[in-house]
């Protein structure tokens, strides 16, 4: 039996993916030791997805409680499966801009060091998996708050003569620009997989998303944009708006919608490739915007705080174009957009945060 092995497994994008790829029949080896709670406290804890996959998933996944910054621990179970690991989703991650600032030492070893590891253990134990690293936008720190940027009633746009108006490509530079150092370990593991890939022969791909989200996210302040937005309309918690009058822009991709785009890599691989990837021009909202969906869904105001000192580095208007992979991979399309993941968010977590909301 084929197996993939996903490195974050019981956060967003690790368990989409492994409860995708156990339908397809792969068995799954899920690595993940709950870092999230550590980050962010207990309600951020990502348990109760875990026994959601053991529950749904069954005996097809097997988890492992391990750190990636554990290197002969990687190795072990890598070299215990070896040849049979066909897909290697790494998505293991310290994801939040201001925990990276106060704790560096720790980011960087957990976004650079851990995907270093888990690249090694993959040329040695199974060079010929592929390998898909979920990347981030931040790579090209803050130069996108550098475009042409036009102030409208209820969000920030592009200049629409620009070229970047459908959406910013893998052309935009990195270099010159200050990132944060979350956006600096990422974009250090992102040159990683591409030279594993370059030098290495790795059948792999970074996908730089945006605003990742859906209804498995353990949202919290300082991660998970869209999911923290309704969990607050929801529990009647206070919401706080950094900077920008609330009209930065965010385009927001669903969980599945990404799993797709990985699956389509994992049916076709190439080497060495960096895709942008989130929800473009059909799936994007501003802070505002995002609050109005939550409240005409949840039926309740949202309370809303502002404060104009922006996070530093934060990205004033971000749309991706998913242009590259959709020339690679046609068929693939964005089926969700931002009402529609709001939606969705909503009526799943009825159970986990609607009965704080009454």
């Amino acid at each position: 039996m084929a197996v993939a092995l996903i490195t974050g497994s019981t956060g967003l994008i690790g368990s989409e993916a492994a409860k995708y790829f156990a339908g397809l029949g792969l068995d799954v080896l899920g690595v993940d030791n709950d870092m999230r709670q550590i980050f962010f406290g207990p309600d951020a804890s990502t348990a109760w997805n875990r026994s959601r996959l053991e529950s749904e998933v069954g005996a097809q996944y097997r988890h492992h409680d391990l750190d990636v910054r554990d290197r002969d621990a990687i190795f072990g179970v890598f070299a215990r499966y070896g040849a049979a690991i066909a897909l290697v989703i790494h998505a293991a991650a310290q994801p939040s801009h201001d925990w990276a600032a106060r704790e560096p030492l720790i980011d960087f070893e957990i976004n650079a060091v851990g995907t270093l590891n888990v690249l090694e253990a993959t040329r040695r134990y199974a060079p010929e998996a592929t390998f898909i690293f979920t990347s981030t936008n931040k790579v090209y720190g803050d130069r996108p708050n550098f475009l042409p940027l036009v102030e409208l009633d209820s969000r920030w746009e592009i200049d629409p003569s620009h070229e970047y108006a459908d959406g910013i490509r893998e052309d935009m530079p990195i270099d010159m620009t200050l990132h944060s150092l979350f956006g600096v370990s990422k974009a250090s593991a992102d040159l990683l997989v591409q030279e594993y890939g370059r030098y290495f022969d790795i059948r792999s791909a970074c996908f730089r998303g945006g605003t990742l989200t859906g209804p498995q996210h353990s949202a919290t302040e300082l991660h998970g944009f869209l999911a923290y937005v309704m969990r607050c309309a929801m529990t009647s918690a206070p919401y706080k708006i950094y900077g920008y009058q609330g009209k930065q822009v965010r385009d927001a991709i669903h969980s599945n919608d990404v799993i797709r785009a990985f699956h389509e890599f994992f049916l076709h691989p190439r080497i060495g490739e960096v895709y942008n990837i989130g929800g473009g021009r059909f799936s994007n909202a501003s802070v505002i915007e995002a609050i109005q969906m939550s409240e005409e869904i949840t039926g309740r105001e949202l309370s809303t705080s502002y404060t104009a000192s922006a996070r530093r580095g934060d990205h004033i208007w971000w749309i991706g174009s998913n242009s590259r992979f959709q020339e690679h991979y046609p068929t693939w399309r964005v089926h969700h957009d931002v009402r529609e993941i709001l939606q969705e968010i909503h009526d799943a977590n009825q159970g986990r945060w609607g009965r704080r909301s009454t």
